[in-house]
Order: structure tokens, then sequence, then C-alpha cells
């Protein structure tokens, strides 16, 4: 069972481990790497921004570095994996936008579910051959919002794009996403786990980033009156990066709506446990990314 009084102090010495962690420059990411960090990891700040991202992790301290990233760009993706020649212990796929205007990635996949799924989706499988421990995935409460479903037909949106449904299906996509691959571990008999997590309603700078004026600023209210910190709102990822749980687990705050509180162990959507979904989501993926499974 989790312990509802889990925190920081209480994790686990992370001496000669390695931890990748996606959009580690700020938020969540930034709380996460200072954390383990300080639990004696080697961090590595995967970024878009080299002098943002060098700059936080100066700040951090430790023993750190930071690497390029762009998820919205496979060619990026494929360049900091095709780098990636060490073991590494613990990545976290913890970037993210949300909530933005209709965009496009560079290979003009829709921005969310481009960034925050299948840029996700092609790291993990370009570094699975170094990984030796486990991946987290951060995903949302809010993989119940929009129409509760992968829009297979369309995952872009076409015609239909607003700015929470694509959100709702980039974070529905990363718990099957998880669930997938962890069934494809267990059947190829290897050690790593897959596992997932998410922060509640926690006050970060993603809100900011809304295509909506009056939502913006029903956020910017709600994050002082409601949210609980970026730092509390880490807890679940260091949780589901540190501690004994079954693979496809998924962490979250123990409080009221699952907003806030101590991380344990979280509900899903009947949809984000779909397996015949997340094996089509698999499959789509590697259609649309080129990248197939990372231990085939």
């Amino acid at each position: 069972m989790t312990d509802a009084k889990w925190n920081v102090t209480r994790l686990p010495d992370f001496s000669g481990r390695t931890v990748v962690i996606t959009g580690a420059n700020s938020g969540l990411g930034l709380v996460t790497a200072e954390a383990l960090a300080r639990a004696g990891a080697h961090v590595v700040f995967a970024v878009r921004d080299l002098a943002r991202g060098g700059a936080a992790a100066a700040r951090v301290g430790g023993s750190t570095e930071v690497r390029r990233l762009d998820l919205a760009d496979l060619d990026s993706v494929r360049e900091f994996a095709a780098g990636w020649d060490r073991p590494l212990d613990v990545l976290i796929n913890n970037a993210g936008v949300m909530m933005l205007p209709e965009q496009r990635t560079k290979q003009g996949f829709e921005m969310q579910f481009g960034t925050n799924h299948l840029g996700h989706f092609a790291l993990t499988n370009l570094l699975l051959p170094h990984v030796t421990d486990r991946v987290v995935t951060v995903s949302s409460g809010l993989h119940r919002g929009g129409d509760g479903v992968i829009h297979f037909e369309d995952v872009n949106l076409r015609g239909r794009y607003t700015p929470a449904r694509a959100y709702a299906q980039s974070k529905l996509a990363n718990l099957l996403f998880t669930l997938e691959l962890q069934r494809r571990l267990t059947e190829a008999g290897s050690p790593v786990r897959a596992l997932a997590a998410h922060p509640g309603y926690a006050a970060t700078n993603l809100q900011s980033h809304h295509a909506s004026a009056l939502a913006r600023a029903f956020m910017s209210v709600g994050n002082k009156l409601l949210a609980q910190s970026d730092r509390a709102g880490a807890l679940p990822t260091l949780y589901a990066a540190s501690q004994e749980l079954p693979g496809a687990a998924y962490v979250g705050p123990d409080g009221l709506g699952e907003w806030r509180g101590a991380p344990a162990l979280a509900g899903r959507s009947a949809a984000a446990s779909d397996p015949q979904a997340a094996r089509r989501l698999w499959t789509l993926s590697e259609e649309l990314t080129g990248v197939t499974w990372g231990l085939a």
C-alpha cells in the first residue's frame, strides 16, 4: 500500500543513478530535478532552450547536464537519442504543452498530441535499450475530459479542434501508452517498469498558455486559491520514480477529486484502461513517428 504521508524527505538515495527529465528547466520538471539532484542523482535536463536549461541546472546544483530536446520535432528527438550512449536508470517524460491555440509540430501533427504523446513515444522507444529501471510519464486528471476517447480517425482534430479536447486526448494517450508499454516490457521479460503520474491541480506556468484569455484569468485565480504548490504537484512523479510499484501503476494526489494531497495510487477512466485502444494507439504512433518498439 502507498503511504499517504510520503513526502520528498523520504526519497531514497539516488547516488550513482542517472535520470533524464524532459522539460526540466521550469515548473514541475524543475522541482523534480531539484529533488532528485539533492538525492544524489545525475540529472539530465532535456530541454528546448539550452540557455534556460543551463541557468536552471546551475540553480539546482549537484550533478547535472543539459541536452537539447524539442519534442515537437522528431528530428530533434532522434538526435537526442542518437547521442545517448550509457545506461539510463530513469526516464521521466514530464514536458508538455496545455490548451494552446491550434498549432502544428514540425512534422505537421496537432501540437498537444504531437508534443505530449508522439514526442515522448518516440523518445522512450529510442532510449529503451539503455533504460535499466523505469519510465515515468506525466499524465493528468483531465484525461477524463474532452470526448474521453482517442480520435483514431484523425488524431490531429482537423475541423473540430478545441484546446481542451486536444489536451484531454494527449493525456489519455499518455496513459494508454504506459499501459501498452508495460504489456510489451512484460512480454519481453524486461525488468523495466512503465509508470504514470499526475500532479493534481498544481500551480505551474502551463496554465498561462491557454488559448482563451478568460481561461487564463480564471486559472490565475485558481492557482492562487485552489491549487497546491508545484513542489506538492511534483510528489506523485517523484513517488513513481522511486518507490516499489507494480507496472502500469498510476500515481496522483490522495485528496478529494485527486486535486491535492500526498501521493497515492490514482483512478483512471475506463478508456484509459482499454488494452485494445492501447494497442491501436501504439500501432498508430509507430506509423506516425516511424519509430518502432524499442526492444524488438
